[in-house]
């Protein structure tokens, strides 16, 4: 606290310090005069503010060479005086200016910032600092008058030396901060006096003198090294925008008259120095700024700290709010700033960007302005010129940027969208353009390898949907960033949100048909425009005159729809396979003769003989997939525009959908699905399956007038298949006599078609698997339910059972009149009985009196029939697809015996052909039916096992035994040792469901014994264990037997002397290869038998091992 208050016991205190430095100027006495100044109050220093400031003004201005430290020292001193006082003199203000600006000029001239200490330049430009705030009142403007103008100058310039040369963080902020209170743009804490208009106007004619240099060194700072940090950075971007905004405010520049124009009062030096803001002057200095505004923004944008993209989404603010006018030439510039970062990765800049662009939209700067309107549709059409260019050599960040840009000048526009897209300069370059950057990467093979096999993998309900608007990941050729696509399809949106959208439909349809290089990128864009123009999933700035209806909606999405399904784009190329391919050739051909009769024939034949080119390669393949899934999420986009009214469009778009749901190509499929899920949930169904049952009714006449032209219409069971891979049982009354016309067709085209029928039968006999699944001898709730239907419908009938338990009953009265003599009575019941209807043979179905098939099992025995006969067909695809087709029907069929018995009988012959004389593949295949057969059919099948099969798969592991057991790692996958391990892991449960004899147990034994062999690879080993597994299950004796004449290692000793000693072949002998498998199967058989003997006195009625090994013995 100040011990000295009153001025007169301060003068008292200080008088003897000053004197004493003016006499020796020296940094004692400097820093003896700020110790005192500690103990002075601030209103008695206010009062000797000259007096101490005198002996430190004199020391600066001695002549000759000062030391730094003194020079340091008094301006530090002059800092802490101008801190608590203020200058209240006009003359003191700029003489102090001025010696401070000394202070950091060079001796010569020639270098404005002497080389000094950075000590002392930082103490230099803190005292300017200080000092300008220091100004009371008025007096600070005093500084900015036309005479001045030179020391302003200096200073200026001084001031941009430091901010740009020196190379010291502090000094650069400390020079800038400077130069903005210079300018009265101070943004401190402190209250500053407000200047009014005419003051406003007169500073910014002074400092319109330095507004080159001034700009000219900021940009330079901005663009500088990024090591200087980005605090420098931001504050030369802020002094840079309020210098421009100072001079170029088109405010201030309305007001200036034709007579402020030219200089007034004394013709000098200093009245020429002043610049007169005339229309002349602004355009040209516009005309310079755009170029320093173009190359700041280029490197501010894309500085990687986000201060300072805020800090130029600040300087886009601020100019475009106050002189859009005057730098109308740069606003291009501008709105790229902003629109280029509206999708910056911090929030803060993102937020601020689109509330910077809905502030210029509320204030129709740009819809209003003919000018700024012009100006945002000549860089659109550079912009789209120049965009094939940018996205083939940019990197990702960069065409992020790009077309950032593109969005957020078409936002701006906003209704102005359709006016710039009525010249067909404009809608041309915008559209090639966006054909372009859409091109999608179709090189890679994945998407045709990746094939739909079996049913079973998507019987039920998709697990998930596609998103509205991504839908399937795409991949295109010239960028990676999902970000970049996303951004693409808002500009597509925009578009359709403000643009004519019958003029934008007709004008993509035409490049859709043109050429089948732009079909797949036109249809993208088509789906955009479309939910674009509905409003949905856009983001615009200005709301658009007037809404499209419902029904010019419907209607654009009628022929778009149209266009799509046609033959020509819908069924394409898109496997090698050789019947699908015969397929979809058929189709473009049947097509092509179609269309020839019209006027318009060679256009459509031109356009569509690219995809049906008989040798279509990968790259062509791949094209076609992609064209189909995209017009199938066009579909769904479409689905989610219309919402319920899409249901009168079901008609002609859900038949084509389902039979691409039913592709083989797994991309189209899952598309197809997904666009499904779409379809039911814009039309309020609740499932897939609802759907489908809705509209089963033309679906399934649309099937049955297909299957009636199948060299035309060859995709009709692909629909079938579908429906019934998307349903449940609820669905089969419906198809039942659809599928009785898909085995109609089958009968007949069985030649050329048999593989696209079976697919479907495949997927059928799959179904039912599934939705009458039988589960512990008992049927499926849902097999219940429809035959007690039956019952209703057509009245009951009397079980197998109750006619057994009546005949029963009928055969003991008949034994018992015979017993007690009565034959009369036989005989006359005999006589009725032969009068009576022969029942039975009412019932009699072929099946000896059997009920008739429940629906599902007739259609399971119907398929069944007919793959029988294709079990020899010549195509290995055909005999593979009909054995997975057998399998199934088996387990449909295997409550039914009396039916599946004599089906089992007589494909019988044909599946002993393949399982001797095959493919292994199918082979392979044909095992697995067997062991299906096995299970379902039982003992039926022994003997003719034992004699047909049970030689030939014995010889085939014995022949094979030495080829794996010298074989390498390599064979586990090779298709014998697939055959061999397919082999031992089913004939185990083989001979334990159909109960073999001893004679060929001792086959099965003596084939797989070889394969206990430590040689053999470890999954044949494991194999074989199984099968010794399942052998001490029938036979454990005999097992037992048979192990320990390979290695017996316990020697077993006679109870009494008169009995023979036990001689087993493996006693004594040496460890072999078979020891370790041997004894670990003897060890389980040991364990079985003690659990066995222990369970026995408490479950004496299933002693099941015992009394089978004595039955088989």
């Amino acid at each position: 606290m100040a011990v000295f208050d009153t001025p007169q016991e301060a003068f008292g205190i200080l008088r003897p310090v000053c004197v004493q430095l003016t006499k020796v100027q020296t940094t004692e006495n400097v820093e003896r005069l700020q110790a005192q100044l500690q103990t002075v109050s601030d209103s008695a220093l206010q009062e000797l503010q000259e007096y101490v400031l005198f002996p430190l003004r004199f020391a600066l201005k001695t002549p000759g060479p000062k030391r730094e430290s003194l020079v340091q020292s008094v301006v530090q001193c002059i800092t802490s005086i101008l801190s608590t006082t203020c200058v209240k003199k006009q003359d003191l203000l700029q003489e102090l200016f001025s010696e401070l600006c000394l202070c950091l000029s060079s001796p010569s001239g020639l270098q404005p910032p002497a080389p000094l200490s950075e000590e002392l330049k930082l103490t230099v430009i803190q005292a300017l600092h200080v000092l300008m705030h220091s100004a009371y009142g008025d007096i600070i403007l005093t500084l900015y008058q036309p005479s001045t103008l030179p020391h302003l100058g200096f200073a200026v310039s001084l001031l941009l030396a430091l901010a740009e040369q020196e190379k010291a963080k502090q000094i650069k902020l400390a020079a800038l901060k400077c130069l903005q209170v210079l300018i009265l743009q101070c943004d401190c804490q402190e209250h500053h006096r407000p200047l009014d208009t005419v003051e406003t106007r007169q500073c910014g004619n002074l400092f319109a003198s330095f507004l080159p240099g001034i700009s000219i060194a900021l940009s330079r700072v901005i663009t500088g090294d990024i090591k200087q940090g980005h605090m420098v950075t931001v504050s030369a971007i802020r002094l840079f925008y309020q210098t421009v905004c100072l001079v170029m405010a088109d405010e201030q520049l309305a007001t200036i008259t034709q007579d402020e124009e030219k200089p007034s009062g004394e013709q000098s030096r200093l009245s020429e120095l002043v610049v007169h803001r005339g229309p002349d002057w602004v355009k040209s200095t516009a005309d310079k700024l755009s170029l320093l505004i173009h190359k700041i923004v280029e490197f501010a944008s894309l500085h990687p700290h986000w201060k300072v993209r805020m800090e130029l989404v600040e300087l886009v603010h601020l100019l475009m709010l106050k002189c859009s006018q005057s730098l109308v030439e740069s606003v291009g510039h501008l709105l790229k700033a902003v629109v280029g970062l509206v999708n910056d990765e911090s929030n803060e800049v993102q937020s601020k960007c689109h509330e910077i662009l809905r502030s210029i939209a509320e204030l129709r700067t740009v819809a209003e302005n003919r000018d700024l309107a012009d100006v945002l549709s000549e860089n659109l059409h550079s912009l789209a010129t120049a965009l094939p260019r940018l996205m083939n050599s940019q990197d990702d960040q960069g065409k992020f940027s790009t077309l950032s840009l593109l969005l957020g000048s078409l936002k701006l526009l906003g209704p102005k969208v359709s006016i710039v897209l009525n010249s067909a300069a404009h809608l041309q370059r915008l559209s090639k353009a966006l054909m372009q950057v859409l091109e999608l990467d179709v090189a890679d093979v994945k998407i045709v390898e990746e094939r739909r096999w079996g049913p079973e993998d998507s019987l039920g309900e998709p697990l998930g949907s596609l998103q509205h608007g991504k839908g399937q990941k795409k991949y295109f050729r010239f960028f990676i960033d999902e970000r970049i696509f996303l951004l693409i399809q808002q500009v597509c949106r925009v578009l359709g949100y403000y643009g004519n959208l019958y003029l934008l439909v007709d004008h993509f349809m035409g490049l859709y048909n043109e050429s089948v290089v732009y079909r797949k990128q036109a249809a993208m864009v088509l789906n955009e425009l479309i939910t674009g123009a509905a409003g949905l999933g856009v983001d615009v700035l200005h709301e658009r005159e007037t809404a499209v209806s419902t029904e010019d909606l419907k209607g654009t999405i009628t022929s778009i729809l149209e266009e799509y399904t046609d033959q020509a784009n819908w069924y394409l190329t898109t496997s090698i396979d050789t019947e699908g391919t015969s397929d979809e050739l058929t189709v473009k051909h049947s097509r092509v003769r179609a269309i020839s009769r019209g006027a318009h024939s060679s256009s459509l034949i031109s356009s569509s003989s690219p995809s049906s080119d008989p040798n279509p390669t990968i790259r062509s393949m791949n094209s076609n997939i992609w064209q189909i899934c995209i017009q199938l999420e066009g579909v769904g986009c479409f689905a989610y525009v219309l919402g319920k009214e899409f249901r009168l469009l079901l008609v002609s778009v859900l038949y084509p959908v389902l039979e691409k749901a039913g592709d083989s190509t797994l991309l189209i499929s899952q598309t197809a699905t997904g666009t499904m899920v779409d379809v039911c949930r814009a039309c309020g169904y609740d499932s897939v399956q609802n759907l489908i049952n809705s509209n089963s009714d033309y679906l399934v006449n649309g099937i049955s007038l297909n299957l009636r032209r199948v060299a035309h219409q060859p995709h009709a069971s692909r629909v079938l298949e579908a429906m019934l891979r998307h349903s449940d049982a609820s669905l089969l009354p419906l198809v039942e006599d659809v599928i009785r016309d898909v085995l109609s067709a089958l009968d007949q085209f069985y030649d050329d078609r048999a593989s696209s029928f079976l697919g479907v039968l495949s997927t059928l006999v799959a179904a039912l698997v599934q939705w009458f699944v039988v589960v512990k001898g008992k049927e499926h709730p849902q097999e219940q339910n429809l035959e007690q239907q039956r019952k209703q419908g057509k009245g009951s009938v009397i079980t197998p059972m109750v006619q057994e338990v009546e005949q029963f009953f009928l055969d003991y009265i008949k034994q018992k009149q015979i017993a007690e003599g009565n034959l009369p009575a036989m005989e006359e019941e005999e006589e009725e009985v032969q009068a009576l209807p022969p029942e039975p043979e009412m019932d009699d179905s072929g099946a000896e009196g059997e009920t008739p098939l429940p629906a599902h099992a007739q259609i399971a025995k119907d398929v069944m029939e007919r793959c029988i006969h294709l079990l020899s067909d010549k195509s290995l695809r055909v005999r593979l697809k009909v054995l997975d087709v057998l399998e199934f029907c088996v387990i449909v069929l295997h409550l039914h015996e009396n039916h599946l018995l004599p089906m089992a009988h007589r494909a019988w012959p044909a599946l002993v052909t393949r399982l001797i004389n095959d493919d292994p593949l199918v082979v392979l295949r044909a095992f697995k039916v067997l062991c299906t057969l096995a299970e379902k059919c039982g003992d039926f099948l022994r003997r003719r096992f034992s004699k047909d099969v049970l030689p030939k798969l014995a010889g085939s592991l014995v022949t094979q035994a030495p080829v794996s057991a010298r074989a390498g790692p390599m064979y586990s996958h090779t298709l014998a040792f697939k055959l061999q391990l397919a082999v031992l892991q089913g004939l185990g449960s083989l001979c334990e469901k159909l109960d073999l004899g001893e004679s060929d147990l001792n086959k099965v034994a003596d084939a797989c014994l070889m394969y206990l062999s430590a040689k053999q690879p470890v999954k044949l080993q494991e194999a074989a264990r199984s099968v010794f597994l399942h052998l001490m299950c029938v036979d454990p004796d005999a097992t037992w037997l048979l192990l320990n004449q390979i290695c017996c290692l316990l020697p077993y000793e006679p109870p009494h002397p008169s009995l023979q000693p036990v001689k087993l072949g493996g006693m004594g002998r040496q460890r072999t290869e078979f020891t370790d498998n041997v004894l670990g199967l003897l060890g389980e058989l040991q364990r079985r038998e003690t659990a066995a003997f222990q369970a026995g006195p408490r479950e004496a009625p299933e002693p099941q091992p015992p009394s089978l090994t004595e039955a088989l013995g």
